[in-house]
């Protein structure tokens, strides 16, 4: 849930103002993964102490701590080698507050500070050891534990390399993490590792390198150093740890070409687009540390389907596609990309003229995924929705059983996994926790693994068997939009492969075909009403609740729409099947309560109207989204928003984007800040 950025410059001459902007601006693109509170660390230009600066709240209060505390000249001489590191928080452990903000430190004199996301599951257990040789701990977080550890194990083996002694670590650690530490006792060095959460290096040179490849290096022996912390005792007890071995490498370190070099640490790529565009995604148990200019990336253990080098990745992402250009809010801008993202999404593989589909990345597997036994789509909040969107047309097309799953659901079931089942996993980051979990339970049991992702290199991405990455860009709103539509048409594009053989279905293909070429235009054509959308917002936005209701292909709009109501707007909100008034929503129906219905000519429509016709028969007054030019439909009310036809299995793209327009509007008329809502963060890291 947290934002990592960390700034190295060897050889490369920054001030420490300079060095400071880059981290600030660093934790402005990463600030949708939690704004609870910000910190940066940087070396003292005195000495070679280290200072932070920890400030509650969003970048902005950071900002300007920063420029209150380094007023003076000294801070604007050049240095040749430097380590920053930031961090922007989302709240696990311990409330928001100076003290809880990382960077978190060893000790008074700063020795070893480390920024953290994901959660040390066993962190008491450290804590306690360390409490029992005088340790004393200042914060609630379980980010403390891993600087105070590693100042204590410098303290028992000052011989160790800075990366071994974060090696010895980050072995006594479990849960889900990604940390880069920093520490005064080892000038111009940095070392990150993660394990379950995300984390990349981004590289600069002035020349070009003369690889594509970063080596993995392994112990001497190839094996896994002992892990001390995992022998069989009593829950809570450690054993000292004064006698590790150690991890030394067959070679240390392997240079770039350049000795000019900058690096960045960051837990998404979004932060470092706008320096360079050549990336390495760490792997679980990664250790990538900095000395002397040189990148160096070891494994604690090696695994027999281990590459032999990390490939340095060329990000294709553009710096304008994270920027707001004119737009207020990302969320607007990317509700308004809409009918780019969704060709985007279709580019290359739906051929219109020839009427066909091809998905790449599922290619091979099709024939696999043919003779399965069911397909599972798994996912949560807004990726949940977009399975529930596309499961009646995923059964019509591939005459497949479809469950959907929630992941959290999914697990504390120990749902029954085959080996001939196919499990599709639907993430817009492609790290949500609960999701990346399910995946590795899915993948144990011998089911075949599909990811449905928006983010090259995830970890959903590289731990499934094959993929359809949907193509979306960037998206920086925590309430996702645009990611929701291009899931959508991602599993629609699957159901069009499946079904390509049957002859039975060639029409039902030929007519999605064509409503698929037609859609970006309409999709313009909603965005129209904006305007009227934003009349109804002022209407809505001083009650307290809104009843959102659907059925059949529309239901998921209606579970979507009001998630999208919850998150931005803080009203309660509910998305109601349609079908299942009668059995209790029924009863919060009176001339009071806002009540939007979607009811469309499609197989469901006369159900929708006899449900229509019993709220207003209750007093009610519905928004209606409805058809162009449906006149009956929109007499039984005076509001209504009229989207294009389409066939019935895309109407759900339609119907969706006037809910979020009206979730933001809301948002904005309740003073809500609607790209960084409360409590919430964009990338599900922890479960």
């Amino acid at each position: 849930m947290c934002g990592i950025f960390a700034y190295l410059n060897y050889l490369t001459p920054k001030s420490r103002h300079e060095v400071l902007d880059l981290l600030v601006n660093g934790l402005k693109r990463l600030e949708y993964r939690g704004y609870d509170s910000t910190g940066v660390a940087i070396d003292s230009s005195e000495n070679k102490d280290i200072v932070m600066v920890k400030r509650c709240g969003k970048v902005k209060v950071l900002e300007d701590a920063i420029a209150e505390h380094f007023s003076g000249h000294e801070f604007d001489a050049p240095v040749m080698t430097h380590v920053g590191i930031a961090h922007t928080r989302w709240a696990t452990h311990g409330v928001p507050c100076e003290t809880n903000s990382h960077p978190q430190r060893s000790d008074e004199g700063n020795s070893f500070v480390v920024v953290h996301n994901g959660i040390v599951t066993n962190y008491k257990d450290v804590k306690t050891f360390l409490e029992k040789r005088g340790y004393v701990f200042e914060s609630d977080t379980d980010t403390e534990v891993i600087a105070k550890l590693v100042h204590h194990l410098w303290k028992k083996h000052p011989g160790y390399s800075f990366r071994e002694l974060v090696e010895q670590v980050i072995q006594q650690l479990e849960g889900a993490f990604a940390i880069a530490i920093k520490s005064k006792h080892f000038p111009g060095e940095c070392v990150a590792s993660r394990r379950g959460s995300p984390l990349l290096v981004g590289i600069k040179t002035k020349t070009r390198l003369s690889t594509d490849h970063i080596p993995i290096l392994y112990g001497k022996d190839d094996k896994s150093p002992q892990t001390c912390e995992k022998e069989h005792r009593p829950h809570g007890q450690t054993r000292d740890l004064s006698v590790l071995p150690r991890n030394e490498s067959t070679s240390e370190f392997m240079p770039l070409e350049g000795k000019e070099v900058e690096y960045f640490f960051a837990s998404d790529a979004s932060a470092v687009i706008e320096h360079t565009n050549r990336v390495i995604y760490l792997e679980d148990d990664d250790v990538a540390a900095v000395r002397d200019g040189a990148l160096s990336i070891h494994r604690l253990k090696k695994c027999l389907d281990d590459p032999h080098a990390r490939e340095i990745t060329t990000l294709k992402m553009e710096i304008q596609q994270i920027m707001k250009g004119n737009y207020a809010y990302f969320m607007l801008k990317e509700i308004f990309e809409q009918p780019e993202s969704v060709v985007n999404t279709m580019r290359g593989r739906v051929r219109f003229d020839t009427k066909t589909v091809v998905l790449g990345g599922i290619k091979d597997f099709i024939p696999e995924i043919k003779r399965c036994r069911r397909l599972m789509l798994i996912g949560c909040g807004t990726s949940y929705h977009s399975a529930v969107a596309t499961r009646q047309l995923l059964e019509e097309l591939t005459e497949l059983p479809v469950m959907v799953e929630l992941a959290s659901d999914f697990l504390d079931r120990n749902t029954p996994i085959f080996r001939d089942d196919v499990c599709f996993f639907i993430s817009q980051s492609g790290e949500t926790a609960d999701s990346l979990m399910a995946l590795r339970y899915c993948k144990q049991r011998g089911a075949l693994i599909v990811g449905i992702t928006n983010t090259v290199g995830s970890s959903i991405c590289r731990e499934s068997h094959c993929g359809v990455h949907i193509n979306a860009g960037p998206e920086i709103g925590v309430a996702s939009t645009k990611a929701y539509t291009s899931q959508f048409i991602s599993l629609v594009m699957f159901a069009l492969v499946m079904s390509e053989d049957r002859l039975s279905l060639q029409q039902r293909r030929l007519e999605i075909i064509q409503a698929l070429f037609k859609l970006p235009d309409q999709i313009r054509l909603v965005l129209k009403l904006d305007n009227q959308v934003q009349e109804l917002a002022k209407d809505l936005y001083h009650h307290k609740s809104l009843l959102i209701m659907g059925r059949g292909y529309n239901f998921a709009t209606c579970l979507e729409g009001a998630l999208k109501v919850k998150e931005l707007t803080y009203m309660h909100s509910e998305g109601i099947m349609a079908g299942e008034l009668k059995h209790g929503p029924l009863a919060l129906i009176d001339d009071r309560m806002p009540v939007m219905m979607i009811v469309l000519r499609d197989p469901v429509y006369v159900k929708c109207i006899n449900a229509l016709q019993q709220v207003t028969s209750r007093k009610g007054c519905p928004i209606i989204v409805c058809e162009e030019g449906d006149e009956e439909t929109k007499s039984f009310s005076s509001r209504s928003l009229e989207i294009p036809r389409t066939v019935d299995c895309l109407q759900g793209i339609l119907t969706v984007i006037p809910m979020q327009l009206l979730s933001y509007h809301i948002a904005v008329l309740r003073g809500c800040d609607v790209d960084c809502p409360r409590n919430l963060a964009k990338s599900v890291t922890v479960e």
